[in-house]
């Protein structure tokens, strides 16, 4: 008993000697894993989840280990300098995830160009606790101040061993890597080499490995590049040449032939809208009345990554999925690409356009429209409008919308005079974030009621200060926009061989908590409703997740093809199969494409998102959680149907890398010429 108590005052005085002595390292380290503690709690949830703490860990006392190596006196310097790198990182991607809702990566730093054009949309989102991270290098300074003033400096100078506290520090760290590593799976290797899903690797292996991977990625990508072209292209083969990829012909097939047809790209409009209606007046009456007169898809779910709205541009011309390292926009605009637009315009002398209201530097448009297939490219400097701040001609990014359509008009109908065929883009701009109110947006989110002793009517607006309420009258003045340009398409002389496709780009990114305050908030106690309350909407992260789709409506005023283009399709689909489904109505064959024909795939579809979720008729699989929401219920389903459509998202999400990565369609091109 005596030799273990003796033991045990050893330890005691040791921990405290090692903590006596190691101050300033002790600090360092602290302050550290609690930067990377917070920074996965406020964006993935995952706070205090030991894996990616152990591996943080062990990378912090690594690093750390090699200030040992330096002179005490100046070891503060070398401890300060981690401590900085680790606050730019946790800020950065603290500030980047509530945009993106992902992480960064060194690769998308050609696409700071974008900041100044969505700034406010950043800016307005910004939290206090995004910058909580300052504190670190301030609390290590005062710490440092405090032990200058003592004589722990002098003390340690004198005492301390470099080799001993460098290697053993190693040994440490070593073994909480060890632990990391060991209990990793080989999906979670994977996915760390392939860096695609960047919202899983911090929550597995922490955000220091995350951004350290990500970084020698970044260096090494050309050499990457290189040696992986060969199994690319093997992949790449593999999948384009099986039979199922092959065009199919079905009761659409060249319905489209000699018809104009004009994409309407709308910023951040959503389905639940058409849902929606605030006394007695509803949010988007002319986007419903839309829907109600063509074709429209209820199921309809947009697949981007970090290039948002580029990226819906980039999968409705070709039917691919975006890159998940980088923006296609941004970073391979000189790619070699085979579009909707090209094809028509090679193949079938159509005139291509694309038009849009804000900078044509914005995501490179001005560089990639034209390798994109686009002949002539309108943009901001086509417009006139007011720019000055306030003006309710110039709406968050660029000019409004209802002047946009207005000038747009004489140019179309300068089009449609002067080409037999014709293939457009219109990029819609005033309800993009941070859906900022402007004079022009008139619509009443109040809510009324009756004081039951009083008499008195009551308005309360408890959306007003919340960005989906923000969002809701934004979306209201963009539908009013929308439906003055379908009164004058419908009114005109001209469009009589044009098929317009409506489609919203991507969802307005609005958190779990501001639509469950849409759905559950009691105006009348300032609460959110219970379970128990009969009006209780059940909310929960699957259901955010499946209420992101977006309307895609094909409809014409042609009176033949308007009886084609009617009723609703609740088909799952994708934005890649939008592409794929025009082709075969235009009676043109190109099988490479990752999403299918919707009228041949029917209830047989799979979304495959680039994070790795996906969608079908049956399921919504989150791979972060591995957990699940039946579409359908009572559906019996096997572990096979999971781990089958697992693998199939992963093959799409790596082909679609590829095809961008290595430039594949360029081989494909140079051969048909």
């Amino acid at each position: 008993m005596k030799l273990i108590n003796k033991n045990i005052k050893k330890i005691h005085q040791f921990i405290i000697k090692y903590i006596y002595t190691n101050r300033l390292f002790l600090s360092y380290f602290i302050l550290s894993i609690i930067g990377t503690i917070i920074i996965r709690g406020v964006t993935v949830g995952n706070a205090f989840d030991i894996k990616p703490i152990l591996c943080d860990i062990g990378f912090i006392l690594l690093l750390g280990s090699l200030g040992y190596l330096i002179k005490p006196k100046n070891q503060f310097i070398y401890f300060m300098s981690l401590l900085i790198f680790f606050t730019i990182l946790e800020t950065v991607n603290s500030i980047f995830f509530i945009f993106y809702e992902d992480f960064a990566s060194l690769v998308q730093l050609s696409t700071l160009n974008q900041v100044e054009t969505v700034a406010d949309s950043i800016f307005v989102k910004l939290r206090w606790i995004d910058f909580i991270y300052l504190l670190q290098p301030i609390i290590f300074y005062l710490i440092n101040s405090n032990l200058k003033n003592s004589s722990y400096y002098n003390l340690i100078g004198k005492i301390e061993k470099k080799k001993t506290m460098v290697l053993s520090t190693i040994i440490i760290s070593l073994l909480f890597l060890i632990m990391t590593f060991s209990t990793a799976s080989g999906a979670d290797y994977s996915r760390l080499a392939k860096q695609w899903n960047r919202r899983l690797n911090v929550e597995r292996f922490g955000i220091i490995l995350y951004q350290l991977n990500d970084a020698f990625q970044a260096v090494f990508t050309k050499v990457n590049t290189l040696f992986g072209r060969d199994e690319a292209v093997a992949l790449f083969n593999e999948f384009f040449n099986d039979n199922e990829n092959e065009h199919k012909k079905n009761k659409y097939t060249g319905i489209l032939e000699g018809y104009n047809i004009v994409y309407i790209h709308m910023e951040s409009m959503q389905n639940f809208l058409m849902d929606l209606e605030f006394n007695g007046k509803e949010v988007v009456p002319n986007l419903k009345s839309l829907a109600n007169e063509g074709m429209f898809f209820s199921n309809f779910y947009p697949q981007i990554a970090l290039g948002t709205s580029s990226d819906a541009e980039y999968i409705m011309l070709t039917g691919l999925l975006p890159s998940t390292g980088s923006t296609v926009f941004s970073s391979y605009a000189n790619n070699t690409f085979i579009t909707l637009p090209k094809i028509l315009k090679e193949q079938r002398d159509y005139y291509t356009f694309s038009m849009h209201g804000n900078q044509s530097v914005m995501w490179s448009r001005k560089n990639i429209h034209p390798h994109l297939g686009y002949t002539d490219m309108y943009f901001k400097e086509y417009f006139t409008f007011e720019d000055y701040d306030g003006s309710p001609d110039k709406v968050g990014l660029g000019i409004n919308d209802k002047l946009f359509f207005e000038q747009a008009i004489p140019i179309l109908e300068n089009i449609e005079q002067n080409h037999k065929n014709y293939f457009g883009t219109i990029i819609t701009l005033s309800n993009h974030s941070p859906f900022k109110h402007h004079e022009s947006f008139t619509y009443d989110i109040n809510d009324y009621y009756t004081n039951e002793v009083t008499n008195e009517v009551i308005s309360t607006c408890y959306l007003c200060s919340r960005d989906i309420g923000k969002y809701i009258v934004s979306s209201h003045y963009a539908d009013e926009a929308l439906g003055d340009f379908i009164n004058y398409i419908k009114n005109s002389e001209y469009f009589n061989n044009t098929v317009f496709v409506f489609y919203g780009d991507h969802d307005a990114k609005m958190s779990y908590k501001d639509m469950n305050y849409l759905y559950n908030y009691n105006y009348l106690t300032g609460d959110l409703k219970d379970e128990s309350d009969p009006t209780y909407i059940p909310y929960d992260s699957f259901d955010h997740y499946l209420n992101k789709k977006t309307p895609l409506i094909i409809w014409t005023k042609n009176e033949k093809l308007a009886k084609v283009f009617k009723g609703e399709n609740d088909t799952i689909i994708g934005m890649y199969d939008v592409a794929p489904t025009l082709y075969n109505m235009l009676n043109i064959d190109n099988k490479y494409v990752l999403g299918h024909d919707i009228f041949n795939i029917k209830d047989n579809n799979i979304v495959v998102f680039p994070s790795g979720n996906y969608l079908t008729d049956k399921i919504y699989y989150n791979i972060s959680t591995g957990k699940y929401k039946e579409i359908k219920n009572n559906v019996v389903l096997d572990t096979e149907y999971i781990v089958n459509n697992m693998e199939y998202a992963d093959k799409l999400i790596e082909i679609g890398n590829a095809i961008i990565n290595y430039n594949l369609f360029a081989d494909i091109v140079k051969e048909e010429e």
